[in-house]
């Protein structure tokens, strides 16, 4: 199954916190509160997932009082999936059905019901749960694009797809366990292998889906692969099967395979969602020996595993343990509305309406208009200082970093006010390491303390971290994980906090993960260009650095993001960063406007 929704709209309904529960309460006891229709609707839900045994048999390892809601996401990606490969349609009526589908469920998220049991659900489940749908939006142009059609020249599309059909749904999913208090915290070195793991989860729903999707002329294996099997193309096309074919089919599988192998992932897990996602991988195993074993059949059925059995008894043992263990928080009803009130329907909108904005200047003072063209979009700054102002003070050197806080405050609030996109600062590198470790302790704690407190909660902004999860204690990593993910959907301004970062280290990780894609023939080392480093950088999308600041008078950039810096207009202030605000860096993007910028052209 190809999993591509969407949603648009947003939940209006709150939800009410609930108790603490035992996790062994069974889904159908915890639902007999329910009105019949909303009891209805997840049974709907449940018979639709029921289609995919081995989806259903997943969400069974989930405790029982979350199973609704799991019915409910799955059985609406689903729904949306049914209507985009319907083979009774033509194309325009396909993607149409689609469409009208979304748009309901926009009504529905607006009225807090729907007449529809998979959307009544999700739109419960959402209210419940206080889960972000919009965070599908994306997924509506790639439901669009599947109908009619779609081609990969190479892995790195095919992943940008398959990523963008496959991460919100998890994401969505992570999302409603750490609601219930069971987190699925994934460490900072284990993002690769996560996306690496959708990615292989993907390939394998592709291969499974092969016989459905060449009868809709669909076939989904990037250019690169099918030039490695002269033929191949034209036969899946013809749906014979060939020497060519079948040697595609092979290393295929055996790419999956080895992309939905990753131990390391669930390393440090709660117990209940590892056990879920090491049986998935070994269900995904089973599903990839049922493709190599079907041979031609390949082409004109959908291959079923025989071992699921083996692998289940155990793995629902592991889970009921884990999950008896482990008390939940499950929200109550939602409350109905009051009759006659009127629900206002999401209409699409700038991404920053409904946030407020950033608190004024105490001196009252506006932010300066500065052209767009004149606008940085990337800033980086080394907040140099924090000891020096401490020491002229006569105070000890964490005072220094405790006041060097306000003007990080001052900082992104004036980033805001201007309307730049992204800030990156230079919180603790690599080499801060040297330092005494009563200061280090005081710079960790603090950058914790920070996070717990979450000063942007009500501003869009997005918080993401960029260092090594090594040496830094655990409850500071798992914080980080916690606002990245939290924050996910915000965009106003991306502020990436470099958190134990050092540059040479980036690139050589960079490096590293390019020996491993070539290793797994995944990219020819021949062909390696500046764009390939880039993409496997910890944080690919990171911008280039347009200007970069340096506080406290000190002129060197300090093994900070040297790639993305190469061609970074520099400044240079005298200021100590405690007495930064944000006036300062408006002078400095200003400053930075009157620059022209040639990059190595004749002006």
């Amino acid at each position: 199954m190809r999993i591509r929704n969407v949603v648009r709209g947003e939940t209006v309904v709150p939800d009410l916190p609930g108790p603490r529960i035992p996790s062994g309460v069974s889904a159908r006891r915890y639902m007999i509160a329910e009105e019949p229709a909303l009891r209805a609707a997840y049974e709907v839900c449940r018979r639709q997932t029921r289609r995919d045994p081995a989806e259903y048999a997943l969400i069974r390892l989930t405790p029982a009082p979350l199973r609704p809601a799991c019915w409910a996401l799955w059985a609406a990606a689903s729904a949306v999936d049914d209507l985009a490969d319907d083979r009774l349609a033509t194309v325009p009526e396909r993607a149409a059905r689609v469409d009208e589908w979304i748009t309901a469920l926009g009504d529905d998220l607006a009225a807090g019901r729907s007449a529809d049991p998979v959307r009544h659900a999700l739109v419960d489940t959402a209210g419940r749960w206080r889960l972000d749908l919009t965070v599908l939006r994306g997924a509506l142009e790639v439901v669009r694009d599947d109908v009619a059609g779609r081609r990969f020249a190479d892995w790195a599309a095919w992943r940008a797809w398959g990523r963008g059909t496959l991460v919100p749904w998890f994401d969505l999913t992570r999302d409603l366990f750490e609601r219930a208090g069971a987190p699925v915290a994934l460490r900072l070195d284990h993002q690769e292998d996560y996306e690496r793991f959708i990615d292989g989860v993907r390939l394998t729903n592709d291969l499974t889906d092969l016989a459905r999707d060449l009868a809709l002329d669909g076939l989904f294996v990037p250019g690169e692969v099918l030039a490695r099997h002269p033929g191949a193309e034209q036969d899946l096309l013809h749906r014979r099967w060939s020497d060519d074919v079948a040697a595609l089919i092979a290393h295929l599988t055996a790419t999956a395979r080895r992309w939905t192998d990753q131990p390391g992932l669930t390393r440090g897990m709660h117990p209940g969602p590892a056990t879920v996602l090491d049986t998935m991988a070994a269900l995904l195993h089973a599903q990839l020996d049922a493709v190599d074993a079907a041979g031609p059949r390949l082409l004109r059925t959908v291959p079923r595993p025989g071992a699921a059995a083996r692998i289940l008894a155990p793995a629902r043992l592991r889970a009921g343990l884990a999950w008896k263990l482990t008390p939940l928080t499950i929200p109550g009803p939602r409350p109905a509305r009051p009759p006659g009130a009127a629900a206002a329907r999401p209409v699409p909108r700038p991404r920053a309406a409904g946030f407020p904005e950033p608190p004024a200047h105490p001196t009252g003072i506006g932010p300066p208009r500065i052209p767009a063209d004149r606008m940085p979009t990337h800033v980086a700054v080394v907040m140099d200082g924090n000891g020096r102002w401490a020491t002229e003070r006569g105070l000890p050197r964490s005072e220094g970093h405790r006041a060097g806080v306000r003007a990080v405050h001052e900082t992104v609030y004036g980033a805001l006010q201007i309307g730049l996109p992204w800030l990156t600062l230079y919180a603790f590198s690599t080499e801060n390491w040297k330092r005494e470790p009563e200061e280090i302790g005081h710079i960790l704690s603090g950058l914790r303390d920070q996070l717990d407190a979450d000063p942007y909660r009500d501003l869009d902004v997005r918080l993401r971290w960029s260092g090594r999860p090594g040496r830094l204690p655990t409850d500071l990593v798992d914080a980080l994980r916690r606002r990245e993910h939290a924050t996910r959907t915000r965009g106003r301004l991306t502020l990436t906090l470099c958190v134990n970062y050092g540059g040479r280290d980036e690139i050589a990780r960079a490096a590293a993960s390019l020996a491993r894609a070539a290793r797994a023939g995944d990219i020819d080392p021949v062909l390696i260009e500046e764009s390939d480093v880039a993409a496997h950088l910890p944080h690919p999308d990171l911008p280039d650095v347009d200007l970069l600041w340096r506080t406290s008078s000190e002129q060197r950039t300090s093994n900070f993001l040297p790639w993305q810096a190469t061609y970074a207009e520099l400044h240079f202030s005298d200021t100590l960063w405690p007495d930064i605000d944000r006036r300062d860096l408006w002078r400095v993007v200003t400053a930075y406007g009157e620059r022209r910028r040639r990059h190595g052209a004749a002006p």
